[in-house]
């Protein structure tokens, strides 16, 4: 009836047809013309700003003395305790470059390394890198007498450990910096002088670089301090030795060139080795022969001073 209702109008329905696909067809061109202009106008301007973001390009790091930082790569248990110091560099950008060898010793190198974010370089940091060796490549053989008490969480590791099978010596050489990262974490949250520990990666410890006038701190040994300096040193010493006996550990290889003198105060640093007093049937014995190492260089110098009376002191803070 519609369509007779059009030819009674005088109006030709494929006319009417034709008009109507016309001005959709004219409509979809014009929707996609204007949404393309806007397209082109605002792909740039217009977008939500949470899909926008900025980056910066970082070119490739020299392979041989460099690499991206390992912050983020380890755990965070493995990395330094809070509240940070403000140098700690955790930009995800970082490279690490070795700046060469700073000491060697018994059981691992120590070597300087920066951490420096490219965008960022003023904010940078050197460090001290301590890297365990193999047990292969270690002239470090008293072990035992020093492990002592102690034992591992996992029994296969301890009866490699034992057997001192392949295994048992990559165990080993990560025992020694697991032992370390402990003590550093735990003598720093005492407050005892040590260096910040930063992070470990297996068996890479990153630690607070020690310096006096931006040049690497001196071992006590190196230095010749005047009377009253030297007597201010002996206090700090006793004083840190009293903390550790305290909570129940001895150094148990302390001496004179383990300890850094960074200007007036000291740092105690090389802790793998510390003595747990009641676990270790030794622990005495350690806490003893401290005692003598740290009197004998002190008295050697004109300081007044005796190892018995420094152990007798020391053993009144441990009961």
């Amino acid at each position: 009836m519609a369509h007779d209702a059009l030819h009674t109008s005088g109006l030709d329905p494929e006319h009417i047809s034709d008009s109507a696909d016309h001005a959709s067809s004219t409509f979809d061109y014009a929707y996609q013309d204007a949404y393309e202009q806007h397209y082109e106008e605002n792909r740039f301007g217009g977008l939500d700003p949470e899909f926008v973001f900025d980056f910066t390009a970082y070119d490739e790091v020299d392979g041989a003395s460099q690499r991206w930082s390992t912050w983020l790569d380890v755990e965070p248990l493995c990395r330094g305790p809070e509240p940070r110091p403000d140098w700690v560099v955790t930009s995800q950008g970082a490279i690490d470059t070795d700046l060469g060898i700073l000491k060697t010793g018994k059981e691992a190198d120590v070597f300087l390394v920066e951490r420096a974010d490219p965008a960022d370089p003023d904010g940078g940091v050197i460090m001290a890198a301590k890297r365990y060796r193999s047990s292969e490549h270690r002239t470090f053989h008293r072990a035992a007498t020093y492990t002592e008490g102690r034992s591992t969480k996992r029994s296969r590791d301890e009866r490699a450990l034992k057997r001192k099978s392949t295994w048992g010596k990559i165990v080993a050489s990560g025992e020694w910096a697991i032992s370390e990262w402990d003590a550093l974490k735990r003598f720093h949250a005492l407050g005892l002088p040590v260096p910040y520990p930063v992070q470990i990666d297996g068996t890479e410890i990153l630690m607070e670089w020690i310096t006096v006038d931006g040049e690497t701190a001196p071992r006590l040994a190196q230095t010749r301090p005047e009377p009253d300096l030297l007597a201010s040193y002996f206090t700090q010493l006793r004083d840190a030795m009293a903390v550790m006996v305290q909570n129940g550990v001895v150094h148990g290889d302390l001496s004179a060139y383990n300890i850094l003198a960074a200007g007036e105060r000291l740092v105690i640093i090389d802790l793998p080795q510390i003595i747990d007093i009641a676990g270790n049937i030794s622990g005495m014995d350690f806490l003893m022969r401290d005692c003598t190492n740290v009197c004998t260089w002190f008295r050697a110098r004109g300081l007044d001073v005796d190892e018995h009376d420094l152990f007798g002191e020391l053993i009144a803070h441990a009961f």
